[in-house]
């Protein structure tokens, strides 16, 4: 009988990349210098978002590994043999396919292109502690060096390609915005909402990228107490005269995330709410003008908390006020090292992107009750910040249906 493989490579047809090969090389250049400065020779990743970021393949798991081997040379994807040639033809670079033959093929077919007693970095903060130990059972490394931070410190720089792709994710959003916007109505679901939403950028994004994958992109919609939280999924709660709402959509375009996010009123806003309204808009405008160059993470957020503070509403904001954008996903990915929140120092650098989102919750016992968000993305420039948002906010546009 003839032996089973234990990996081999399945290339066929032509390669279909978000970017050009040049914007992956440069990547890969700057990925080699924090290498040859941290003394690794080879990298093994495991993230989605890294994989994604270095070589364009973004993977579906369904619980098998994949990943990435870089070295000073070589750039190899490694896929599972269910993809057959998909992860060759999307990623930039050699891509080894890993069969089920054999447990642990996976490990070999990293193995064949790391070598054995290799300076190993891998990503501290995804590598499973049984993989782990399977890439020290498997690889022996001479040392291992955590590379995740210093390549998010890379990620959150954005090329003037990334820039581009993140403006066409920022319209599509504002398309599923406007789409959101005119199927609002009293007795319409959050559901029917959504899926209104979602059909909308989908189609924007085929329209604009007739290359790309179409996946994961969605819609979060909700309504009255649903309005609590950020992140509360959708349901099939019939929208009411008065109801306050939360518009969330989220285009994903190759890895890249974008997203938009309105507080809006069904019919009419109480005077209460629109107190409360008018307050985080307020706060969402003065957040935005503090997102310039120079400007520590930590410095905008405290400055935001005393603008809420001295209108008694500190105690109703929920999380940070704005994060990075680019490869980053609800289930993969996150640069939290461009976050603003009280413990990110992080100063703000031209060419990179970050949202102003700031969100008060008023208890429901309370006049006023619900969420109120409002979320635009800015890219930092030389002397300022360029807001690729273009749906509007507040009560003067925002009581519809």
């Amino acid at each position: 009988m003839t032996a089973r493989p234990q990996f081999y490579r399945f290339h066929q047809s032509e390669k279909v990349l978000p970017f050009a090969s040049s914007e992956y090389d440069s990547r890969l250049a700057g990925l080699r210098a924090i290498m040859a400065d941290a003394g690794v020779s080879a990298c093994v990743f495991t993230s989605m978002h890294s994989i994604a970021y270095y070589s364009g393949f973004l993977y579906c798991a369904f619980g098998r590994p994949y990943g990435l081997v870089v070295t000073a040379s070589e750039s190899v994807t490694i896929s599972a043999g269910i993809d057959a040639a998909q992860p060759w033809r999307r990623c930039h670079g050699d891509n080894i396919t890993y069969t089920d033959w054999e447990r642990d093929n996976y490990w070999r077919a990293i193995l064949s292109v790391t070598g054995p007693n290799a300076a190993i970095g891998y990503e501290a903060d995804h590598l499973t502690l049984a993989q782990y130990d399977k890439l020290n059972a498997f690889l022996h490394p001479s040392s291992l060096t955590d590379i995740a931070p210093a390549t998010m410190h890379q990620r959150m720089h954005k090329s003037a390609a990334e820039r581009d792709l993140i403006r066409a994710g920022a319209a599509v959003a504002d398309v599923g915005g406007y789409a959101i916007r005119d199927a609002i109505r009293p007795g319409a679901r959050e559901i029917d909402v959504a899926m209104a939403g979602r059909d909308a950028l989908e189609l924007e994004i085929a329209a604009r990228f007739p290359d790309a994958e179409y996946r994961d992109t969605w819609v979060w919609f909700q309504s009255g107490i649903n309005t609590d939280g950020a992140h509360n999924p959708v349901t099939s709660r019939a929208l009411e005269h008065g109801d306050i709402l939360s518009l969330n959509t989220f285009p994903m375009i190759s890895g890249y995330y974008t997203a938009l996010e309105r507080t809006l009123f069904v019919g009419a806003v109480d005077p209460a709410s629109r107190k409360i309204w008018e307050a985080n808009v307020a706060a969402h405008e003065f957040g935005m003008s503090l997102l310039k160059p120079g400007m520590r993470c930590s410095d905008v957020t405290a400055q935001i908390n005393d603008f809420l503070a001295a209108r008694d509403l500190l105690q109703y904001r929920t999380f940070g006020y704005g994060h990075s954008f680019g490869v980053l996903s609800h289930y993969y990915g996150r640069e939290a090292g461009l976050e603003l929140r009280e413990d990110i120092d992080t100063v703000l650098e031209p060419g990179m992107v970050i949202s102003m989102e700031p969100m008060l919750t008023i208890p429901d016992d309370q006049p006023g009750a619900g969420g109120y968000r409002e979320h635009d993305i800015l890219i930092v420039t030389d002397d300022g910040n360029e807001n690729i948002t273009g749906f509007p906010y507040g009560p003067d546009h925002n009581v519809v249906g």
